[in-house]
């Protein structure tokens, strides 16, 4: 096939952009999806590419799924947030780096975030910033439980 012939093909054109799309980083299928119909390819061939990179072991969402889900822990975020923003990526299973983490673990993670972002200073009168802290640790992806331990935690707690 001719060089101007491969650039006109949908299927080449399809297989390229997903390669490029996958060495910079891993990518849920979804995703992928998205990205290349933004480049206007038809659906049926990004299916296809995307089919045929599944059984080549070159996209996959469990993977996927475990190295975003444990970023994302060592960027200080809780698992409620991390499991909603992998909903959004299209991936619907929960990984196994998530549900290895235990309770303690995570409210050991959201008192290091709120003692990252605000210290550990008490706050038994302070009644609007123990608020202001709590919707902090929320937005993160804590757990009310995990919220109340890291809001009652004190520097020598650790």
């Amino acid at each position: 096939m001719a060089k101007d012939q491969k650039h006109a093909d949908p299927e080449y054109l399809a297989r390229s952009a997903a390669l490029r799309l996958l060495a910079r980083r891993e990518h849920s299928r979804y995703e992928l999806t998205l990205k290349l119909r933004q480049r206007r390819l038809e659906v049926d061939v990004i299916e296809s590419v995307l089919d045929d990179y599944e059984r080549e072991g070159w996209l996959d969402d469990d993977r996927f799924a475990d190295i975003y889900a444990r970023q994302r822990i060592e960027a200080g975020y809780g698992p409620l947030r991390i499991v909603a923003e992998l909903q959004q990526r299209g991936v619907k299973e929960v990984p196994v780096c998530l549900s290895l983490v235990t309770e303690d673990e995570w409210c050991q993670k959201a008192a290091r975030a709120r003692e990252k972002r605000f210290g550990l200073g008490r706050l038994d009168g302070d009644l609007p910033e123990k608020a202001r802290q709590a919707r902090f640790l929320a937005r993160r992806g804590f757990s009310a439980s995990h919220s109340e331990y890291a809001l009652e935690s004190l520097p020598d707690a650790f």
